[in-house]
């Protein structure tokens, strides 16, 4: 295999650790996040006067010369299919994918084949980004199997840059429409008493915990206030539907794994559908909509908008997903129409 060594001289007034030096000052063509060269001075790949250098936390001066080898991205073993794609947008660079909620992202045991990378990869024909060492569709976010909705994807290594570090720095707009149990309100004083629940001007509640894995079931996150990933999401209930259920638009400032689905279930209005997060809470019988909500097959959530700075051309870049019409049959059967009107 094939690869690519690159020189970097470390500029004036270093960061105090190599891997921020090095993140800093490697030439932008390289593509580098600093996580790719952590592996890649874990795995030996960086040099200095000749010798490996693996240590991260290493000190730097200004003049220093460090050689870092990339090996030529590896073809992925994946296999393309050729599934059908809502294409909402694509260029060289990127493209931007409605993605049915029967979909994954991602080939796992349970789902090795029919996911939207085994898609890509036939809808790309070869042209990939090779950003992580391994030429694939540049996946610099994900939206849960069962939830539909927008998802850019890089096709280029400069996309997959750019996006990751919007990413990163919470840059892009991302916004969700779900249907919850019970309606979110800033004047419940109970919701008022809840650890990480905050009001905000225009009548929205900002949720701000850490998540984590859970302690004893790792398909789950769980809410912490130390340690974990930082998570901050804001919601306003859009329309409600008695007590028993609402319309909510969930405004994403961290993405992180099943975020909206564990914060909602953190305040008691778990979404309506979830199997892991929704809860035992029961919807009245006699409620308008009662027998759709209890067959409804997955969890309550569209990723409605999305927005971005395009990561070449640097314009701004705007997308919206209309409901899909398993939820939009859903707040049909809420308002008292019948699932068969049209």
């Amino acid at each position: 295999m094939s690869s690519i060594v690159h020189t970097v001289t470390i500029g004036a007034n270093p960061p105090s650790r190599l891997d921020k030096a090095l993140a800093r000052d490697v030439p932008e063509e390289a593509h580098l996040s600093r996580s790719r060269l952590a592996r890649l001075l874990d795995a030996g790949a960086v040099r200095q006067a000749g010798v490996r250098v693996r240590d991260a936390r290493q000190r730097v001066a200004e003049g220093d010369v460090f050689e870092i080898t990339v090996e030529e991205a590896a073809e992925v073993e994946t296999v393309a299919e050729d599934i059908p794609l809502n294409v909402v947008f694509e260029d060289d660079d990127l493209i931007v994918v409605d993605k049915s909620a029967e979909m994954v992202v991602h080939p796992a045991p349970g789902s090795p084949s029919g996911t939207l990378v085994n898609a890509l990869l036939y809808h790309f024909g070869g042209r990939l980004s090779g950003v992580g060492g391994e030429k694939r569709p540049g996946i610099v976010h994900r939206i849960d199997k069962d939830t539909s909705g927008l998802l850019v994807v890089a096709k280029s290594d400069a996309a997959h840059h750019g996006l990751a570090a919007q990413f990163a720095d919470h840059s892009l707009e991302r916004s969700y429409l779900a249907v919850c149990h019970g309606v979110p309100d800033v004047g419940d004083p109970r919701l008022a008493g809840v650890k990480g629940v905050g009001f905000e001007p225009g009548g929205l509640i900002c949720i701000t915990t850490q998540l984590a894995r859970h302690k004893t079931d790792r398909q789950r996150q769980a809410v912490l206030f130390q340690g974990g990933r930082h998570a901050v999401t804001r919601l306003r209930a859009l329309e409600t539907f008695g007590a028993s259920a609402a319309l909510v638009k969930c405004n994403l400032e961290t993405g992180r794994t099943h975020q909206i689905r564990v914060h909602m279930a953190h305040i008691g209005h778990g979404l309506i559908g979830d199997p892991v997060y929704g809860g035992r809470r029961k919807f009245p019988d006699r409620q308008a909509g009662a027998q759709v909500v209890k067959s409804f097959k997955r969890q309550a959530l569209h990723a409605m908008t999305l927005g971005f700075f395009h990561p070449v051309t640097g314009e701004r870049v705007h997308f919206e997903s209309q409901l899909p019409s398993d939820m939009e049959g859903l707040l049909q059967a809420l308002r008292g129409h019948s699932a068969n009107a049209q």
